[in-house]
């Protein structure tokens, strides 16, 4: 029997109606790099969903190659990015922002989060150091919003983080990989216009939210969007078939297709929860996303192994460890039933 994968939330393809839409228009002849006509919507819908109508909208594969992409065009060769410890960048992504010559300053984080009292603690201290002009200046700073426990920041948080660095000139970027999942939580307090509002470069995430592939990159400060496709060019990431991402843009942000996706897979998510709070497994964090990570005994874990895949997160004790269960915008209320019935 083959097991139900609750390991990631891009395991499976994507959402029927990307597949009908690539289907009927496979045929057509359209300018390549993202310069078609649905690319030109998705972009038109995406200005007007958040609220910006000058933002600069590029199209990326995936979401490694956007961050690089996005961090390498903004910060000079002496400067590196803040993070926290947890963040992608410094522990899923191989060292790709240290490839491009910049450092990721790791800040230990909070349930995955930053702080602007840490932002500022770290722009602080290397200013006051006589020796500053040795040490890797601080040029931006990089959130996720779910964070990679699946952690929100409030409102208020994310505007005390955003005057920070608009009061220490940097930008301040924000890896949307599950946005969605972050937007629709029921516990998010952040709209879609707030959120570009208070950040100079996010991104939109596809690749874990309903697409085959693709990140649609905002730029709302303009001294950002110069000359940003030349750098999607450098790093490889100008697709030449750029409408398939157009196309997957402009059919998600279609009758709410991309929000209503991810407000399923949170329910079916939170399902799970509740379901390992009752048995009496607790929580290693406070998710109200599509990420849940329940602390499990090692004959539990081992057991559940054996019909679903999820994927070991850290050991709690010699006995217990953390493991996420991740649903997705495919997930189904019977893998779930089925999953709950086994514990």
């Amino acid at each position: 029997m083959e097991k139900i994968r609750f390991a990631c939330d891009y395991g499976e393809g994507a959402l029927p109606e990307i597949l009908e839409r690539l289907v009927q228009t496979n045929l057509e002849q359209t300018p390549g790099y993202s310069e078609d006509a649905y690319s030109e919507q998705a972009r038109a819908k995406i200005r007007e969903l958040c609220g910006q109508k000058d933002a600069e909208v590029q199209f990326l594969v995936g979401g490694t190659q956007t961050n690089m992409t996005v961090i390498a065009s903004i910060l000079r060769p002496y400067q590196g990015v803040i993070s926290a410890s947890t963040g992608h960048i410094n522990v899923h992504e191989t060292g790709a922002i240290e490839a491009t010559g910049h450092k990721v300053l790791a800040v230990p984080g909070h349930a995955g989060k930053l702080s602007a009292e840490q932002v500022e603690q770290v722009c602080r201290a290397h200013f006051a150091d006589v020796d500053h002009e040795h040490i890797v200046q601080p040029g931006m700073v990089y959130l996720s919003f779910p964070t990679e426990y699946g952690t929100l920041y409030s409102a208020e948080e994310l505007r005390a983080i955003s005057r920070v660095c608009r009061e220490y000139e940097l930008p301040l970027f924000i890896d949307g990989a599950r946005l969605g999942y972050g937007l629709m939580s029921e516990k998010n307090d952040v709209t879609l216009k707030e959120l570009a509002e208070l950040c100079d470069v996010f991104y939109i995430g596809g690749t874990k939210c309903g697409a085959l592939f693709g990140e649609a990159v905002v730029i709302t400060n303009p001294a950002l969007a110069k000359d940003f496709r030349y750098m999607i060019k450098q790093r490889g990431g100008m697709l030449a078939k750029g409408r398939l991402l157009g196309l997957q843009f402009d059919t998600l942000f279609t009758d709410d297709l991309y929000f209503q996706a991810a407000k399923r897979a949170n329910q079916l998510a939170l399902k799970l929860r509740r379901a390992f709070e009752k048995k009496g497994y607790p929580m290693l964090m406070d998710s109200w996303t599509n990420q849940q990570f329940p602390v499990l005994p090692e004959e539990e874990m081992e057991r559940l192994a054996e019909r679903f895949v999820f994927s070991f997160w850290e050991r709690v004790d010699e006995r217990h460890s953390a493991v996420r269960f991740c649903t997705s915008w495919a997930t189904t209320e019977e893998q779930v039933d089925e999953l709950i019935e086994a514990l």
